[in-house]
């Protein structure tokens, strides 16, 4: 059965939610699903914004047939040609092979890579700034290529003064009822995937984001309508929006807060770690927090680096080199152009420890980044001499926090 929702007094939502999808991309992890956002506006021409991924298409058929009852569709938007939102797009040619395909000179590269289709005559190439008619609404282009394929623009209705913003803005999770954002409680559980959806599938892209961000802020906006996640239309919802977006795509952290992520084999170095987060705990430092490395998704692990401003990295040498969990969690920030942080580094090895060297050449690779103290070294557990300079780091850490926390 059909499933629609009125966003405005001629354009509808017709997108679902995946709630059986274990990880999107086959990359993260997605306990609480996905949604695939579709919108069709309902003008003396119609017009769908994108389409949906494989795995809710039969509902969005249904939506689709069941919204234009009977009327042709006129235009199909492509504002980004990724498989989650442009897998059904054959189908919907299918469907109404009347329908003109709008998109970037890449969209239609894409479309040739991903399907066989004789698009003779149906397509309508945009560039920056061209605009696209249909009655009362008038869509604007806006390139926005690398946020996150090269591909991507988004699209402007001057009438409507809504941004269909394709991957930015969006969030992982489905979506339960509440397709606008005022009716969740995005400052609790949900800001935290917003947050690992930008670290993870836009993250590397800060410059591209930031550039987006300076075309929309010359934008009049009253709702923003993302391909993942809920539609944002309260005002102080959507510029609490771009002040986030604004912090993660200029890598600055969010929070002045300790997290501290460790790799331990037998448990001296995640001993070492708890002598650490209680020391801060007595020194009055919040938030803190602590991950093992090896049993937390690192998706997680990276969103939480992009929220806090000091970070500890404790890590066990293995294989005379850095343990690989944590390896392969610090090459992940390298490769999302991590940068802007404060960082402290301790290692164990029970004969040779070389982690915390591993780790700084990691770091020192990267841009901005502080290092607060010397690494601190233990053999196997953590003694009394490492216990003195654990302690010592705790009262250096406070301090930065405490200055951060000022300025």
């Amino acid at each position: 059965m059909y499933q629609t929702v009125k966003i405005s007094d001629d354009i509808w939502y017709l997108g679902s939610s995946d709630r059986r999808i274990a990880k999107f991309e086959n990359c993260f992890p997605v306990p609480d699903g996905v949604s695939y956002n579709s919108y069709l506006v309902l003008d003396e021409k119609t017009v769908l914004l994108d389409t949906v991924d494989h795995a809710v298409s039969g509902v969005f058929l249904e939506n689709l047939a069941h919204l234009l009852n009977g009327r042709k569709l006129d235009y199909i938007i492509v504002n980004h040609m990724e498989p989650d939102h442009a897998a059904t797009l054959a189908d919907v040619l299918i469907r109404y092979p009347g329908a003109t395909v709008v998109g970037t000179a890449k969209t239609f590269v894409m479309i040739r890579q991903f399907f066989e289709l004789n698009l003779q005559g149906k397509i309508q190439q945009v560039k920056e700034g061209d605009t696209l008619c249909t009655g009362r609404h008038t869509f604007t282009f806006v390139m926005a290529p690398m946020v996150h394929w090269p591909e991507v623009m988004v699209t402007y209705d001057q009438h409507a003064k809504i941004l269909f913003s394709a991957d930015a803005f969006g969030t992982f999770g489905a979506l339960n009822g509440n397709i606008f954002a005022d009716h969740v409680a995005f400052d609790r559980y949900e800001i935290s995937e917003m947050r690992r959806y930008y670290a993870n599938i836009v993250g590397k892209y800060g410059t591209q984001t930031q550039t987006l961000l300076n075309k929309a802020l010359g934008l009049e906006i009253e709702m923003i309508c993302p391909l993942h996640g809920p539609v944002w239309r309260v005002p102080k919802k959507i510029e609490w929006l771009i002040g986030k977006y604004a912090k993660w795509a200029t890598y600055k952290p969010e929070d002045h807060d300790v997290v501290i992520f460790y790799s331990s084999v037998y448990g001296g170095t995640e001993n070492a770690c708890e002598v650490l987060a209680n020391a801060l705990g007595e020194l009055k430092v919040r938030g803190i927090k602590m991950y093992d490395v090896s049993v937390t998704d690192v998706s997680y692990l990276v969103a939480e680096a992009f929220r806090a401003s000091h970070l500890v990295f404790a890590a066990t040498t293995y294989n005379n080199a850095l343990f690989p969990a944590m390896a392969h969690f610090i090459d992940d920030l390298k490769e999302h152009n991590f940068q802007n942080r404060t960082v402290a580094v301790m290692e164990n090895g029970s004969w040779a420890p070389v982690s915390g060297k591993k780790m700084v050449e990691y770091f020192s690779a990267m841009k901005n980044i502080t290092f607060l103290g010397q690494t601190i070294s233990m053999k196997s557990t953590v003694k009394e001499d490492q216990r003195t300079q654990i302690l010592a780091l705790a009262e250096e850490i406070a301090a930065s926090v405490e200055e951060a926390d000022r300025r």
